[in-house]
This record gives C-alpha cells, sequence and structure tokens, in this order.
C-alpha cells in the first residue's frame, strides 16, 4: 500500500533488482545536497567510482547555493539532490537536463517507475520517500499518564501536562526555523486543516482565509511549549534538543528517525524513552498535517556530455541494491531492491498509508514557500496578527508571481 501510494504521489517506486557492476567513471563529479544521513550515505556511495574526480558539498544551505552553482557554464555542481519540491526551481531556472539518453545508456538497473517524469521528459531519479511525522518520548507520556497523541489538539494537552507535572519546561520540538523550516510548517498545517493553496487551476494564491488563520493559530499555540529560541531550531537543533533530553512531542523527518538517538553522549534514559508514530491531524480533518515526499538526483545541464555520464553513473551506482548494509538500511525508507522496513521506517509508512498528501510540483509553489518563511516569523513573535501576515505572504508571492511571469 506504501509503495502503491508513493507512486502515485510522486510517479516512483522500488528500483529494479539488477546487478551493478563495479563503478569505472571518466569525468567530473561534483554534488550538492542536504546533509541528513541517509545522503550522506548515497554520496559516500558515489564515491566509491573510480576514474574520475566525486566531489560532495553536502549542507543545509543546499537551496541556497544549488540554483547559483548550476548556473554558470560550465556549472560548478555537475548534479544537485533534490525533492519534489527543490526541483521545481532547477527547472524554472533551466539548469537540470533530461536524463533520457542517460537512462537508455546507462540506467538499465533503474525501473520506469522510479524515473521522476515531468512533460513526458525524465529528469530526476529518485532513491527514498520521507515525511514528516510524530517522534516522542514514550517514557515522559507514561509519566504524564496520557496517551498518545493523534491530533494537534491532543499533542497540546499532552504538552499541557507535562509542563505542569514539572517534567519539562518546554515539551514540543519541531523544525520551526525562520525560512524554509517555518514556512514547510505552514504547508503541513494548513493541508491538515483542509486548506487550498491556491485558487483552482490558477496561480493566485489564497491562503488569507479561515483555514490559513487556524493553521497560524495552531502553530502559535505548538510555539508556546517550545524552547523560546525556536525560530532558530532548523532539524539539526530539534534533534539536539532531543538528544539532550529537553523535548518530549516533535514532528521530525522519517529520514532523520533512525539516527535520533545515535549521537555521542544521549543518555539511556532518551534512548530507551524514544518512540515514533504516525502523522497527526488537525481540527477534526482526516488529512494528516503532512506531506509525502521524494528525494532524487539530477544531472546539469551545463556541463560536458562526459561529466554528465560520469555524475549519471556515479549516482546510479550509489543507489545499487549492494549499498544497503545494517547500516545504511536504518537510514531511510529507501526506493532500492531489497530493502525491507526497519522500526524507524514506520512512521512514513503510516504517513503514507493515512491519506497524506504529497508536496505540490507547481511551478510557483517555491515562491508561495520563499514568502511564507520570510513573512510568517513576526507573527510568530507576536508582533503583527494571523490576518495580516497571511495579507504580507499574499503580497510577497504576487509581487514574485508577476515577476517570474506566472501572473500578469
Amino acid at each position: 500500500m506504501f509503495f502503491k501510494k508513493v507512486a502515485m504521489a510522486s510517479a516512483m517506486a522500488i528500483a529494479a533488482g539488477t546487478a551493478y557492476a563495479d563503478c569505472s567513471i571518466s569525468g567530473r563529479v561534483n554534488v550538492v545536497g542536504n546533509e541528513f544521513p541517509a545522503i550522506q550515505a548515497v554520496g559516500a556511495a558515489a564515491q566509491e567510482c573510480t576514474g574520475g574526480e566525486v566531489k560532495l558539498n553536502l549542507t543545509a544551505d543546499h537551496q541556497k547555493v544549488n540554483v547559483a552553482g548550476m548556473t554558470g557554464n560550465p556549472a560548478e555542481y555537475t548534479s544537485a539532490i533534490i525533492a519534489n519540491s527543490s526541483i521545481v526551481a532547477l527547472m524554472n531556472e533551466d539548469v537540470i537536463r533530461p536524463l533520457d539518453d542517460l537512462v537508455a545508456q546507462y540506467g538499465q538497473g533503474l525501473k520506469k517507475n522510479q524515473l521522476i517524469t515531468i512533460d513526458g521528459k525524465v529528469m530526476a531519479v529518485a532513491f527514498m520517500a520521507n515525511a514528516q511525522h510524530l517522534v516522542y518520548r514514550a517514557d515522559i507520556l507514561e509519566q504524564a499518564g496520557v496517551e498518545v497523541p493523534t491530533t494537534y489538539e491532543e499533542l497540546l494537552a499532552a504538552a499541557k501536562v507535562i509542563k505542569e507535572k514539572g517534567l519539562m519546561e518546554n515539551p514540543v520540538g519541531g523544525p520551526f526555523k525562520a525560512g524554509w523550516n517555518l514556512a514547510q510548517e505552514f504547508n503541513n498545517m494548513y493541508i491538515g486543516h483542509g486548506g487550498e493553496f491556491f485558487k483552482t487551476g490558477t496561480p493566485e494564491v489564497s491562503i488569507n482565509n479561515e483555514k490559513g488563520i487556524a493553521t497560524l493559530e495552531m502553530m502559535k499555540a505548538l510555539s508556546e511549549y517550545m524552547n523560546p529560541d525556536f525560530l532558530t531550531h532548523d532539524s539539526n537543533a530539534t534533534n539536539a534538543e532531543y538528544r539532550a533530553g529537553n523535548v518530549a512531542l516533535m514532528h521530525m523527518w522519517g529520514s532523520r528517525a533512525a539516527t535520533m538517538t545515535a549521537a555521542e553522549g544521549v543518555s539511556d534514559e532518551v534512548k530507551n524513552g524514544f518512540a515514533i508514530a504516525g502523522p497527526l491531524t488537525v481540527a477534526g480533518g482526516d488529512t494528516p498535517a503532512t506531506t509525502l515526499w521524494w528525494d532524487g538526483w539530477t544531472v546539469s545541464k551545463n556541463i560536458s556530455d562526459e561529466d554528465a555520464a560520469a555524475t549519471f553513473q556515479a549516482l546510479t551506482h550509489a543507489i545499487r541494491p549492494e549499498m544497503l548494509n545494517d547500516e545504511t538500511s536504518s537510514l531511510a525508507v529507501w526506493l532500492i531492491d531489497g530493502y525491507e522496513p526497519t522500526e524507524a521506517a514506520k512512521g512514513v509508512f503510516a504517513a503514507a498509508n493515512s491519506g497524506s498528501v504529497p508536496y505540490p510540483m507547481l511551478p510557483y509553489q517555491g515562491l508561495l514557500h520563499s514568502a511564507l518563511g520570510t513573512e510568517l516569523a513576526d507573527f510568530m513573535q507576536g508582533k503583527e496578527d494571523a490576518a495580516t501576515a497571511l495579507a504580507d505572504v499574499e503580497a510577497a508571492y504576487t509581487a514574485a508571481a508577476k515577476e517570474k511571469g506566472f501572473l500578469q
């Protein structure tokens, strides 16, 4: 059911079980991408290739540098590892190439459904699925005498009890850092409220409404149980809070779940209390307040054919079935033949099987995401009301959409 859902949502499925030969390349490979463990494993596997240079720039700031680094001729980066949101920016700027010819020559081990096809052309190869879901401390909930929440309303009630009993001062966490992360939390919560981002069939934004206001009010309510510096907390900082024993309830990426308690210095209490559940619903809705994602890789347009071939070969090698082992299998919900779901994957599976929707692959969704990330911080800090914040978002988006030609 899970892979059927992801295939429908993101046009991909499990990779084929074809054996891959040892990797020998002739050309330059320079990959930019995010820094979480699953992508680090893919990058390390690509660097097994011999005969050419394979460089990596894996950083939390990847979306700030990938377009610029692929715009030059020749491009600095020969590939960007992306998701179903971030590929849109690369396509809008025309910096990645169709992969059909490379698939035909070097992609015999890739199944059709693993290939991300847009407007009839293969533009990326997917290797993992992802979603945000509940991560919690089972021991703290037991001490508080509360059940594992299934809704955000229940999460707030649990947080209240935990704080009142003196178990934790700031029991709620989440990647609420101003910018991309804060915008994504709005997206999740707005979807959970049944909101539509745009007027039907148009790029005209439509979030300044009752559902948008309810979304912000729930985000503000959650923040009252968070570390006061929550607007500086991305996934790394939120993980650190959990590992330090400061957080009992948080919405976190499935790709982080396997390593949540693996860092040095994490107490046995935190390790033993670690638990995973599916995503939460909100406001009585049936659609979980999360989004389904795929992660995959692209190949730059502004590079030589030799470098393009080397990049495709190295990254295809990186996601071969043989890369799965006891260490790597737990890092992600892999779309690789031979992958067997681990305990850490159950949150992503639950997200898919409970009706979660994919992050929208619309050419102008990124502009809205940027506007949300820029304009919502003032509301979260109590400097303006929800309607004003959403009006600011709509104004910023509209200006950007006009500049890009999506709106007149």
